[in-house]
């Protein structure tokens, strides 16, 4: 199966979001509304793509009959998928969202665990998925049985066959992802001081910080601030992009939209100022929203105009 965009989730999740008058910890708490969605990082970035006319497909591992669900509802919304089976259940996330206070709160199981074999069979579904792919995604958290090199293992795979790999994760999988020299990363400020060993205190910091990691090989660099908006850098410029005015109803999946508009700019040819105007009103939208919801093409175009990349010129 061909596609412009190959999008990786290997612990995906089924995402259930319960909205309640006001949570009571260690109270009743009656539900006044369910919403399940097909859930993880990949998947909701190739949600995302996909409502945006991007050619994407979402592949990773999926189990059990959470995971026949999940894959259901990609069919019933038109995404296409190619998931390696295995053995186990897929998780289930529960999101909170209470009324009174507008706060969602995420609880969040482990996954399945993984053996070697389906690791290799993996491998090689998402080699021959490349074939004719120019970006691939890499987001969001690893399975049991999936060592903290899968990332960089998958970077140089697409190295290796000239696409470009976007990388979202945190923690070791984000570091030694790193250090396969993918064509972009989106570190939020603790990530970027775990990864560079630099103060980002300051905006001056935070643009010498992102130059850090362009020096290692990097094209891209998206620095999330979260309400302070993001710094976008190339090796040639600096922007920043800060959110319109909203009440934020819940950070699941603001990121995602951000790594979809980003990508949908660079298949699109956008420059770098339009490309983190578009990402960062992605992200906004989708932050306005309860629960795992997230941006349409639409709700973007109509509120990009709220938003003005500034050019950054870094002190010498």
């Amino acid at each position: 199966m061909k596609s412009t965009v190959v999008t990786v989730t290997l612990n995906p999740a089924l995402d259930k979001t319960v909205t309640v008058p006001a949570l009571e910890v260690g109270g009743l708490n009656r539900v006044r509304q369910v919403r399940i969605d097909p859930g993880g990082k990949g998947i909701n970035v190739a949600k995302v793509l996909h409502g945006f006319d991007v050619d994407v497909l979402a592949t990773g591992l999926i189990a059990g009959g959470y995971g026949e669900r999940l894959l259901a509802q990609l069919d019933r919304q038109g995404v296409p998928h190619s998931f390696v089976r295995v053995p186990g259940e897929t998780r289930t996330n529960l999101k909170v969202y209470s009324e009174s206070d507008q706060v969602t709160t995420e609880i969040n199981e482990n996954g399945f665990d993984v053996q070697p074999q389906s690791v290799l069979e993996f491998l090689n579904v998402l080699e021959e998925l490349l074939s004719e792919a120019s970006y691939l995604v890499l987001a969001g958290s690893l399975p049991k049985g999936v060592s903290s090199d899968i990332y960089g293992q998958l970077v140089e795979l697409a190295n290796s066959k000239g696409v470009r790999t976007i990388l979202d994760a945190d923690g070791d999988a984000l570091k030694k992802g790193l250090e396969a020299r993918p064509y972009a990363v989106k570190p939020n400020l603790f990530e970027l001081q775990q990864l560079t060993g630099q103060g980002v205190e300051t905006l001056d910091e935070i643009i010498s910080a992102g130059q850090t990691l362009l020096a290692r090989g990097l094209s891209l660099v998206v620095v999330s601030m979260g309400g302070d908006g993001a710094v976008f850098l190339n090796k040639e410029e600096t922007y920043q992009v800060k959110p319109f005015p909203i009440t934020p109803q819940s950070t699941v999946g603001a990121g995602d939209s951000m790594v979809a508009a980003l990508v949908h700019g660079l298949v699109t040819g956008k420059s770098l100022p339009e490309l983190a105007e578009w990402a960062t009103t992605a992200g906004t939208v989708t932050a306005s929203k309860r629960g795992t919801q997230v941006c349409t093409a639409e709700e973007v175009q109509n509120e990009v105009h709220r938003v003005t990349a500034k050019k950054l010129v870094p002190k010498a």
